[in-house]
This record gives structure tokens, sequence and C-alpha cells, in this order.
């Protein structure tokens, strides 16, 4: 793997015209791909193997007037002062509301209050429910604007008039704004780093492009492969952040080599052949736990899995091929101005080399040596304190409650937060949460009103409605009020309950019986998340352990890392906890409602931090493991991946962070909720794990870290990533342990 990528670095940086309008073409050709497409498809949601999504395929079938999967608002209007809203003036008022609705484009029928008995038992609140011939994502702004211009019309009149459902407009749009305050947080970052703009702007300008090439893939295959617009939010949010650290390894390598008196295409070989075959398999970890989430078999997050997942490959493509071509561009101006005079004109002579050795070998340990010295010295104390901290952090995921967005866990001041307190009030609040029972039978109309009969008994039940069959008279539905709301626990079990009871009454009417509803679909996608999780967890653990042993040729290094992550994720699902759950910091950031955590996030969580977690587990220990290769001792070797990779993990783990803190600036509570979280477990597993843990497990195992059993090595192939074959190219030399770092750990 080395040797490959360290001619492949070589080749760019000497073609380097060539690799650069090689990768302008595909950039452009993604870009015009793009602009051509067609319209990326709606949003959709299923669940395919689910009695809810069973039941949903049932309804469009035999009731296709319905528009089952059509769009809907309920309008919910108040008398003012308690008023009755059935006395002659409001009633004049809500029969013109619905006379406004009617008239609204794209609207298949809008129910009379009056005659569909829609009005509450003290009086005072009644409602119309709208319904549109097409789904949420394919309303036009005029049917919103049409819908906002009718409810405001009405209050006017002076009626209390809120909306709710999926018809209601709702601003989640992303702004772009945490994106770029991400790059700019990034940049400041990589300048302070690097101490010269153009290393700086190089690994932005590559990220950039990545990016720009996976998302233009996405929005022209959409049609294609059925990707909708969402799909690009999580390749958009890894694919900056790994764009930008795979890029700035390669290149702090590059300055590293440069240092150590190679001349310049050999050091761009070299960095492409060392930080490059580290790139490669950190990128193979975060693509395999992407690719994973296809174990889920949630269409929704196996295509942002995978979409984030080409994103990524081709971030590591640039990496090892564009970057050493850009570094060809410019081979001294990514130098600090100071380093920057002895390597202009012709490439160092060999006795200019040795000395550049020399001064590498005697320069004094910078701040990532200092500390990895520190940890060996007092490994037991720096393991117990990182161990505690993050074990206090992840308290509160004792605590995790799942569940799913709804209207209820709005934004107090929302119109559907409105609509949905003033429903449950005036008719209970299992009334935001009704259930939907179909009965298909040869004669569905006696099956369904027994089904009613016995089912109006169960505990929970608040009512049920008379049966509406088709036309064929094989299906019936019925609607089925709960007494609690949709995030209530005994709401799920009401529906275990009927699910459970199903089995006899079938037995009773011969009818099949299928629960469905947005509330019996919620529970279906957690129940199937809850059920995915243990086999994507074994999975994406289990390749990332076998692809870490053949990195590390170790069993105990793979282990460490693994377990480090679980440490590091539970503790950022603590802090998810206390922050979305629990309410701390609210106003910080930006949570208007704390409630539930989104059910998919452990799922994300686990995937994408895991992948992240391991980027900086490679890039730190193949530098401790190329020093250990290369004749030092397990300590030294400690301190060298410190000296080379400390700062640079730091900075790639701040920029990674400010990517994903950009984030939590969009209104959409699951991307705020993702941003967040992956922030603080990249900055958990970074400083805590990586930084302070893993030397100090390094510092008590001692030579034990590096062990395999014989015939394990002889099973794994050798891919050489740390670059021991690179050692034998005719330009490449040794470079001996700094003397100043022996002391250190001595």
């Amino acid at each position: 793997m080395a040797t490959f990528l360290y001619k492949l670095g070589r080749f760019a940086f000497r073609r380097r015209g060539l690799t650069a309008l090689l990768w302008v073409l595909v950039f452009g050709g993604a870009g015009f791909a793009a602009s051509t497409a067609p319209p990326p498809p709606a949003d959709t949601f299923s669940m395919p193997g689910t009695e809810s999504q069973k039941a949903f395929d049932l309804l469009e079938d035999s009731f296709p007037a319905a528009s089952a999967d059509g769009a809907s608002a309920r309008v919910v209007v108040r008398a003012p002062d308690g008023g009755k809203i059935s006395a002659p003036e409001h009633k004049a008022r809500v029969t013109a509301l619905v006379a406004d609705l009617s008239k609204s484009p794209q609207v298949a029928r809008v129910s009379d209050p009056f005659a569909a008995n829609a009005v509450s038992k003290d009086g005072t609140t009644a409602y119309t429910v709208v319904t549109y011939k097409v789904a949420a994502p394919e309303l036009t702004d005029a049917a919103h604007d049409a819908l906002t211009r009718a409810t405001g019309t009405a209050r006017t009149a002076g009626l209390s008039v809120e909306a709710g459902g999926d018809a209601v407009a709702v601003d989640a749009t992303m702004s772009g704004t945490g994106e770029k305050i991400g790059i700019a947080v990034s940049a400041v970052v990589l300048l302070i780093t690097f101490g010269s703009v153009i290393a700086a702007g190089m690994p932005l300008l590559t990220a950039l492009i990545g990016v720009g090439v996976g998302i233009s893939g996405i929005t022209a295959l959409g049609t294609t492969l059925g990707l909708s617009s969402t799909t690009s939010t999580l390749a958009l949010m890894l694919g900056l952040a790994v764009g930008i650290d795979y890029a700035l390894f390669i290149v702090s390598r590059y300055r590293a080599e440069i240092a150590e008196g190679h001349e310049r295409q050999e050091a761009a070989g070299r960095a492409t052949g060392t930080a490059g075959s580290a790139v490669v398999f950190a990128g193979l970890t975060v693509i395999v736990a992407l690719a994973g989430l296809t174990v889920v078999n949630i269409p929704m997050l196996t295509k942002m899995g995978l979409a984030a997942a080409g994103t990524v490959a081709v971030a590591v493509l640039i990496a090892v091929t564009l970057v050493p071509a850009l570094l060809g561009f410019a081979p001294v101006k990514v130098l600090r101005r100071r380093d920057r005079r002895q390597h202009y004109g012709k490439p160092l002579s060999a006795r200019k080399q040795r000395k550049a050795a020399k001064r590498a070998a005697k320069a004094k340990p910078n701040l990532g040596a200092r500390w990895a010295g520190y940890v060996l010295r007092h490994p037991v104390a720096v393991l117990l304190v990182g161990v505690v901290g993050l074990g206090a952090a992840a308290v509160p995921a004792a605590s995790l409650e799942l569940g799913l967005p709804g209207e209820g866990t709005m934004a107090p001041d929302t119109t559907q937060r409105k609509a949905y307190d003033i429903l449950s009030e005036s008719f209970g609040d299992g009334f935001n949460g009704p259930l939907t029972l179909t009965v298909t039978a040869k004669d569905a109309a006696p099956a369904a009103e027994d089904v009613s009969r016995k089912l109006a008994g169960e505990e929970g039940v608040a009512s049920i409605s008379p049966a509406t069959v088709n036309e064929a008279g094989d299906t019936a539905i019925l609607n089925l009020i709960p007494d609690t709301g949709p995030g209530d626990g005994r709401t799920e079990d009401l529906v275990r309950s009927i699910r459970d009871a199903a089995g006899g009454l079938e037995t009773d009417t011969g009818a099949e019986i299928l629960v469905t509803g947005q509330t019996a679909m919620f529970i279906d996608f957690s129940q199937t998340l809850d059920d995915a999780l243990l086999p994507y967890l074994a999975l994406v653990v289990g390749l990332a352990f076998l692809l870490l042993m053949v990195v590390f040729r170790s069993v105990l290094v793979p282990l460490k890392a693994a377990l480090g992550f679980l440490l590091s994720v539970s503790a950022a699902l603590g802090a998810v906890v206390a922050v979305f759950q629990w309410g701390w910091l609210a106003d910080v950031f930006g949570v208007d409602q704390p409630g539930p955590v989104m059910s998919t996030m452990p799922i994300f969580m686990i995937g994408v931090v895991f992948g992240l977690a391991m980027d900086y587990e490679v890039f730190l220990v193949t530098r401790m493991r190329e020093a250990y290769v290369h004749g030092a001792r397990p300590d030294e070797a400690v301190v060298t991946g410190f000296r080379y990779g400390g700062r640079v993990v730091a900075a790639a783990a701040i920029i990674m962070a400010s990517v994903f803190s950009g984030f939590i600036m969009e209104e959409n509570d699951l991307i705020k909720m993702i941003g967040f979280g992956l922030a603080i477990a990249v900055l958990f597993d970074a400083f805590i794990v990586r930084m302070a843990i893993v030397p100090a497990l390094f510092a008590l195992l001692g030579k034990a870290a590096w062990w395999l059993p014989r015939w394990l090595d002889w099973l794994l192939p050798n891919v050489d990533v740390e670059g021991a074959k690179l050692s034998r190219t005719p330009q490449a030399r040794r470079v001996a342990f700094p003397r100043r770092e022996r002391e250190l750990v001595d």
C-alpha cells in the first residue's frame, strides 16, 4: 500500500498539471450533470416489512381516491372569550373559512366541522381537515400561501385559528450559515497550525472540491436512484470535515519530510505513502460505518449512509492525488516563512540533507512530545482521570428517552404547537395521535363492526369511529382515538395490545386486522432501529476491528480503539441527553423545546462517531507503529507519534468539531442534534481518548501492545501502512530517534 501510494504521490507531484486538469474536468462534469438533472424526488418515508407500512400500502390500493399519501392540514378554530363556536356569527365565519380553504390550489377536499361532528364537548372548539392531492414535499408555494391567507382572514374576523399537519410549511431549509462559520473557523485553525496562507488554503480548497463533486453526483443521480434533497445533508457534513482533515495530514507530513532533508518530489511521495496510507484506511473505516447503515433496512437511512460514504471516498481520492499535485505547484510556499529560504532554488545537496536531519534530531521537543512524556510518566493517573471524566459525562445517557419529532415537541410559539395544545385541551391528549385500523375480509362491513365492538372496551381506548368501507367492500377503515398522547408510553402499549389481540379477532371474524397511522409508524420506526442496533454495532465494530488488525498488526491496539470509542460515544450521548432532553444550556444551543432524543441518534452516533474515532486512532498510532518498526522502543514510539501527530490531530479535531458545530445553527431539529452530538463526540474522542487514554494504555502495555500471534501474523496481509518498504527506495534514509525525546521517557 505505502509503495503504491508513494509512486502515486510522486507521479501526481511530477505531473501536477495533468492531475489538476483531470480533477477540474471531474468537478466541471459533475457540476454540469447536476445542473441538467431533473429535480430530485420528494422525500419519502417507508419501512419495508413493518405492519404499519403494510397497512399504509393497503390503504393506497383500496382507497385510491382518499389520497392516502396526500398531505393534510388540521385547522383548529376556537371561539373568542369562551363563546360557542356554533353561535350564528362564529358559525358563519367558520363556514367562510371552509369555503376559502376549498378554493386553495391542490386541495382534494375540506371537511365541514359541523357536519362531521368535529366540535368539542364544551362547544368552544372545532376543527376542519384539509386533504391535498399530493404529498407534502410536492405542495407548491401557492398552496402554502393560500392556507396561510385563509387562516389569517379567519383570525382577523375574531376567531382563534391555528393549523397543524404536514401541509403546514415548516422552515427547515439549510441556511448555509453554519457551514460558512465552520469553514471560517477551520481557516483560522489551519493558518495557526501551518503558519502559511498557502498551506492553510490547500485543505480548504481540496475539501470544497471533494464536497462539490460528491454533492453534484448525488444531485445528478437523484432521479435515477431516488435520492431526495435531504439525502446530501450527512454527505455535506462529513465531506467537509474529513476532506479538510485528510488533506491536513498529508500536507503536514510533507512539511515534516522536507524538514528532515528530503527533496520535494521525494517528500511528496513519502507523505502520500505514509500519511496517505493512514488516510486510505481511516477513510475505509468511515465508509464501512456509513455503508453499514444498510442493515437497518430503512431506505432513508440507507440512502443517506451510502451517499455520505461516496463523498468520503471522493475525499480520500482527492487527498492522495490532488493534494500532492497542488504541493507541486507550491512546494516551498507551504512551509513556514522561516523555513522557506533554504529550500528555494535547487533541491538540497546530500550534505545539507544531513545537516537538516541533525537539526531535526536536536530540535526541542514540541508540546505534543512533552505531553506524551508526561503521560508516560503518570499513566495510571491520566487513565483514571480520563475514564472517570467520560464516565461522568455518560451518566445522563442512562435516562435516554427516544422518540421522533412531532408537533407536540415544536416550539410553543409555532402554529403547529398551538393547534396541538388546543386539540389536546378540547378533545383529549389521544386526539393528536389517532390510530388507523384496516380490516380486510370478503365482507368487510360486518367484520369491522365486530372488531369495533370488541376493541371499544379495551383499556386505553377513548373512542372508535364508524367504519368506512371501500367500493369493493373488502376493506374497511376504523379510526381509534387513544386516551393518551402520541409520545406517551401507554399509547405504545395500546398499539402492542391491539396487535396482540388481532390474532384472536382474526380467528373470530375471518378478517385481517392491521394497525397504522403516524403514531403506529413512529412506534414501528423506533422498534426497527432498536432491533438493528446490535447487529449494526457488531458488523461495524467487527469489520473495523479486522481492518485495524491489518493496519497495526496487533490484537490489543484495535481492541483498545474499540473500547475507547464506546467511552466517547457514551459520553457524547450523555451530553445530547443533558442538552436536548433535560434542557441544560438549551438557550445557548437554540433548543426551543427539550424532549425525547431522536430515535435515529444512537444509530447515527455509533456509525459516524466510530468511523471518525478510528480516523484519529489511525493517524496517531500509525506514526507510533512507524517509529516502532524502525527500531524505537515502545515508549519512544509513543513520543514520536505525538511529536509528529499530536499537533495535527488536535488541529484536525478542532476543525472537524467546528464544521459539525456549524450545523447546530440549522432549524431542523435532527440536523441540529446530529451536529451537536458529532461535535462533542469528536472533542471527547480526540482529546481525552486518543490523546490521553491511548498513550496511557501504551505506557502500561509496553511491547505487549504490538503483540500478534504468529499464525495470525501469517494469515493477515502485510499492507505496509507505516512505510517500512520506503526505507529501501534509492532516495530514502533512516532518521534516528531524537535524543531529546528519548530523555523525556528515560
